[in-house]
């Protein structure tokens, strides 16, 4: 069950869960603070539908080293951590499921214009592949390479995998384990959101994230309590002792490559202890991209962190990644209540209070006091707030919590259904120019018209992928919008289309996308690695002074400067086919193919130079350039 940090001791640390030693916890620690996560998608244009394996190797001299792998149970999203360095991206469909890259499976390379590089910090992201049926003779991994690094069975990383709670992969040992040793348990399990069964269209997910030490057996009495003829429970399995910004960003992942392959209209969260911190996080950075999350529950969460997570850090001398972000005064507990939850959240706080009293931990429900759990901000977001007699772990099995919980469903949706409903469109799209190889990931922005919309509704971007052309999409509210398409190094035509949603018809847009060159990104938030560790979301720097943004190559000359703080009128910029800086953002249109040299001024900081290769087709994600202080020693 849940393990969290209120055990420690004062000045030292003696680690005894799992056979963890402060030795091999140092070790965890620093290879997490000096990796990076690389994540993107493998698609399968000719249908496959079989397990998928996706590798990053390193080449050093002639010989290739595997540095991390991972199983999917079907094309799609994945994530593999590496240590600093330069890598390539392998994937192929393991057509008899040996384990093994056998002559004749079908393959793919990532096929960008350069290396990958892994800064030891961080994501980068949007590294995509695609499967072909015949295997090149240039893919650099050799037949007969073997990926069965273990003998435990093959387990899928993969978005919406099924699984058996009483695997020994979802025990409460090894969620342990995820707490003490998070690199280990990622290289091992990754990171995903699980399905109990098969998805249904007519259920309503709820996602149940747990806490730190925890594992999905900890939600089995909900599992087993809830109507499952009305809902399908889902559950995050994380490696807990990671930072907790990089947990929140490995969820929006997981629910993006849900959301485009599933298309479900409503979500419900519910989070247990540290989870809550997690699906917080999740819901503030990206919850502007999924309105169908609704409702937000969380059960004993220390909201204002928890004072022995401080004295950890300070006297341990080995420390758990989270520990740093559950420090009441630090970086993460400070951001956490910066901003509201996005209004179309109902959010509700449960907490406990059946616990004793320590010079450590005053008035607390045996692990988490009081005081984090009812922090002032996160009450005055709650529509209501539960005090229950329970501890830490209790609350999680008593029929007094269950019953509140169940009635808290039926508020929600009674909610639901007696407002005004949503309606539905369906996009039309093709890629002008282009074979079977790698294609952006559309996204449909939908802009309301009149100025009293723009105040009730906000804008609705909904990713999509190239295989939805003609799927039903929403659901979106009632109103008159501008509806725009955007994909990676295309423009699209027409640049936009005025629609009207309905409940009671759902309208067309037809769309073509003509190949374009493009450059585009942004500046990142200063920080270092303990900042941003790896997986983690680095945000766009909101105080830069950026005097200028030049772009040069193949005879062209392009120079930016930002007219203001923010980033709202660079879609508008894009759409219109023109350059546009606003705030940390820029982005460079209808560039010729070629390489091009990207140099930035900034007040405070030295000058950024970086290059890259531009190819009219070819998606090219930049990642967050993060400059360099004029005071740096």
């Amino acid at each position: 069950m849940t393990k969290i940090i209120g055990r420690l001791l004062l000045v030292t640390l003696c680690v005894a869960v799992s056979g963890c030693s402060l030795v091999k916890l140092s070790e965890e620690s620093k290879a997490f603070y000096a990796s990076t996560v690389l994540a993107g998608r493998v698609d399968s244009p000719s249908g496959w539908r079989e397990p998928v394996i996706v590798a990053a190797y390193a080449r050093n001299s002639a010989r290739i080293s595997i540095a991390h792998h991972t199983l999917l149970h079907e094309p799609g999203g994945y994530e593999l951590i590496v240590p600093k360095g330069e890598y390539a991206l392998f994937a192929f469909g393991d057509t008899n499921g040996n384990g093994v890259f056998d002559a004749g499976e079908p393959t793919g390379e990532y096929t960008g214009t350069a290396p990958i590089v892994a800064t030891g910090t961080g994501v980068v992201a949007s590294l995509d592949l695609v499967l072909k049926e015949a295997s090149p003779a240039r893919i650099a991994i050799p037949v007969g390479t073997s990926f069965n690094a273990s003998a435990a069975p093959p387990h899928s990383t993969q978005a919406g995998a099924l699984a058996d709670l009483d695997s020994p992969i979802f025990s409460a040992e090894n969620g342990t384990r995820g707490y003490w040793a998070p690199m280990e348990f990622f290289k091992a399990a990754g990171g995903n959101v699980y399905f109990l069964e098969p998805f249904d269209p007519n259920r309503i997910p709820i996602l149940f994230v747990h806490g730190a030490g925890g594992s999905p057996q900890d939600w089995r009495y909900f599992f087993d309590h809830i109507d499952r003829s009305r809902y399908q429970p889902w559950f995050f399995y994380y490696p807990s002792g990671a930072a907790l910004d990089s947990m929140a960003y490995l969820l929006y992942w997981k629910l993006l490559n849900l959301q485009m392959k599933y298309h479900f209209e409503t979500l419900y969260i519910t989070a247990h202890s540290m989870g809550g911190l997690v699906a917080r996080t999740f819901l503030l950075n990206h919850g502007g991209q999924f309105p169908q999350a609704k409702l937000f529950v969380s059960l004993s969460t220390p909201w204002a962190g928890e004072a022995t997570a401080e004295l950890g850090v300070k006297h341990s001398p080995a420390v758990v990644p989270s520990w740093i972000d559950m420090q009441p005064q630090g970086r993460f507990m400070q951001a956490l209540f910066a901003r509201r939850l996005p209004p179309t959240i109902d959010y509700y706080l449960l907490f406990g209070h059946k616990g004793g009293y320590s010079i450590l931990q005053p008035n607390n429900d045996g692990t988490v006091t009081l005081a984090s759990q009812l922090r002032i901000p996160a009450q005055a977001e709650a529509r209501m707030v539960y005090g229950f007699d329970e501890n830490h772990v209790s609350i999680l099995s008593s029929p007094q919590v269950l019953a509140q919980y169940q009635a808290i469903l039926a508020n929600v949706e009674q909610k639901a259904g007696s407002g005004p409903q949503p309606g539905h469109v369906r996009v039309r799209f093709a890629f002008a120019g282009h074979d079977d190889g790698l294609k952006g990931l559309p996204v449909l922005l939908l802009t309301p018209v009149d100025e009293t919309a723009v105040q009730q509704r906000a804008k609705v971007s909904v990713a999509l992928r190239a295989e939805d052309t003609g799927g039903r999409v929403g659901p979106i509210p009632t109103g008159l919008y501008d509806a725009s398409l955007i994909a990676d190094s295309y423009k699209a035509e027409p640049r936009k289309i005025r629609v009207q949603i309905e409940t009671n018809r759902e309208p067309t847009l037809n769309f073509q996308f003509v190949p374009q060159g493009m450059l585009g990104g942004y500046v990142g938030a200063d920080g270092d690695v303990v900042d941003y560790p790896a997986g983690s979301y680095r945000p766009p720097h909101e105080t830069v002074r950026i005097v200028s943004i030049t772009l040069t190559g193949t005879g062209t000359r392009r120079k930016l400067v930002p007219r203001q703080a923010g980033h709202g009128n660079s879609v508008e910029s894009y759409l219109a086919g023109e350059d546009a800086a606003w705030g940390a953002y820029f982005s460079f249109v209808d560039l010729p193919a070629g390489d091009y040299e990207l140099t930035i001024l900034a007040e405070g900081y030295r000058p950024h130079t970086s290059r890259y290769t531009v190819i009219p087709g070819r998606p090219q994600q930049l990642n967050p350039i993060v400059l360099e202080s004029a005071t740096h020693d």
